[in-house]
């Protein structure tokens, strides 16, 4: 498949402070990655070094042939680059609808895909912002964010502090968005499970640099080797595939590669 993203021995951090440290990494069109890893490795840094909020001291960064090093923030929006930050940053004096619309793209991704993906939504459509619940604006900057229509959309811990039920839906929505939308994607996720059953290829950070990566399917069958990396156990690995993903989806990756 054509190289979308390519990472090269990247550094990148805040101000003189480097989180980055070398850190390499490939993303084919189309595919779907989980970034794991422990607290402060790296990756939500990485997620905000792509979008243009961190300071890049060295290394390659392109996307779809470009360098993304130097770029304005909007510009790598416009080019194809759709983020979901931790903090939702919706508005909340607009409504729904206002939200998901105030900067669509055209593609197709409208506001009846993204109400076919998210029904709440459309029942909330006339909601302002800060009525809505933690669940519901975690859906509303998905929403956001997929108008858009990015080559590549960036979340950013989506399921991070959402009632059990909202997990499901919002890991069902994006089992969708992958499976059946095809849509490219990167999820940094703490919830590892939930993270290697939505996406096709998982890589692990680790002082701001990649040390390990595989087939997500057949990561779930052999959760004892990201023990070190992550702190899960083994005895919590599922006996399969909650949210529509099938596998193996890609080839698995030579030793040693972590593209």
């Amino acid at each position: 498949m054509p190289e979308m993203l390519l990472l090269e021995n990247l550094v990148a951090g805040y101000g003189e402070a480097k989180v980055l440290d070398g850190c390499a990494l490939r993303l084919d069109e189309g595919e779907s990655l989980a970034l794991l890893g422990r607290n402060g490795v790296g990756k939500s840094t990485l997620l905000m070094t792509l979008m243009g909020h961190t300071r890049v001291h060295g290394g390659t960064m392109r996307w779809l042939g470009q360098d993304l090093a130097g770029m304005a923030r909007h510009r790598r929006a416009a080019l194809g680059l759709g983020w979901v930050p931790q903090e939702r940053e919706i508005f909340s004096a607009l409504s729904v609808e206002e939200n998901l619309t105030i900067s669509a793209l055209p593609g197709k991704w409208d506001l009846a895909r993204i109400y076919g993906l998210f029904p709440r939504l459309k029942e909330r459509r006339r909601n302002w912002g800060n009525e809505l619940s933690g669940g519901e604006q975690q859906m509303l900057a998905i929403g956001r964010a997929l108008m858009l229509n990015p080559k590549l959309l960036l979340l950013d811990e989506p399921l991070e502090g959402l009632a059990p039920v909202i997990v499901d839906q919002l890991c069902e929505a994006i089992g969708r968005m992958v499976k059946q939308e095809g849509q490219a994607l990167v999820l940094v996720e703490q919830r590892v499970q939930q993270a290697l059953q939505l996406t096709q290829r998982c890589v692990v950070l680790e002082r701001g640099r990649v040390v390990h990566g595989a087939d997500s399917q057949a990561q779930l069958q052999d959760m004892a080797m990201l023990d070190k990396w992550v702190g899960v156990r083994c005895s919590d690995a599922p006996a399969g595939n909650r949210f529509g993903m099938t596998g193996p989806l890609v080839a698995p990756l030579p030793a040693g590669t972590y593209s």
